[in-house]
Parts: C-alpha cells; sequence; structure tokens
C-alpha cells in the first residue's frame, strides 16, 4: 500500500479533504523521523514502536578484493509491532 493509496482510504471512510489527510500523514512521518533522528522511540499503543536498534561494530570481507574491512558501530530504525497487531496479522482477521 503506498502513501496516495493510504491518503485516499482515509478520504472514504471520513470524508475529509484528500490535502489535509496528505499533510496529516506527512506530518505525522516527519515527527515519527525527527524523534528517531533525535534518538527518541515512538510508541503507539496497539500498533507497535518505531524503535532504534543498536549495531555493534563488526568485521566483513570484501570479497572481490579478499580483504577485511571493519564496519563501525551504527543505529538502524526498525518497527516493532504491537501484540494485538501481531496475532490479527497472523489470523488475517481485524478485532474491535
Amino acid at each position: 500500500m503506498t502513501k496516495a493509496e493510504i491518503v485516499s482510504d482515509i478520504y472514504q471512510k471520513t470524508g475529509i479533504e484528500k490535502v489535509v489527510i496528505q499533510t496529516a500523514v506527512e506530518e505525522f512521518m516527519d515527527v515519527v523521523k525527527d524523534a528517531m533522528i533525535s534518538g527518541e522511540n515512538v510508541y503507539l499503543r496497539g500498533f507497535g514502536s518505531f524503535i532504534i536498534k543498536k549495531r555493534a561494530e563488526k568485521t566483513g570481507r570484501n570479497i572481490s578484493k579478499n580483504t577485511t574491512i571493519l564496519i563501525p558501530a551504527h543505529n538502524i530504525p526498525a518497527f516493532k509491532p504491537a501484540k494485538t497487531f501481531m496475532s490479527e496479522v497472523k489470523e488475517g482477521t481485524k478485532t474491535k
């Protein structure tokens, strides 16, 4: 599902103007992104958490040159779904 499809789906369910919905969706994404860039996790009860995972320093290989390289420690963004969300996806049904 694309951002445009999300906007259309919300429009069909609520009747709110698409421009307003698109602005709200984009602002939500900006808020989540800015929070994670500043090192904060974002928790949405019943949906899931946008978290920062820390990757340790490790040694990798450049197989074309047959050399080892050092990959420094770094952070990556991740999403951890809530338990209720996970069970709904597994079952293929929505509970409310």
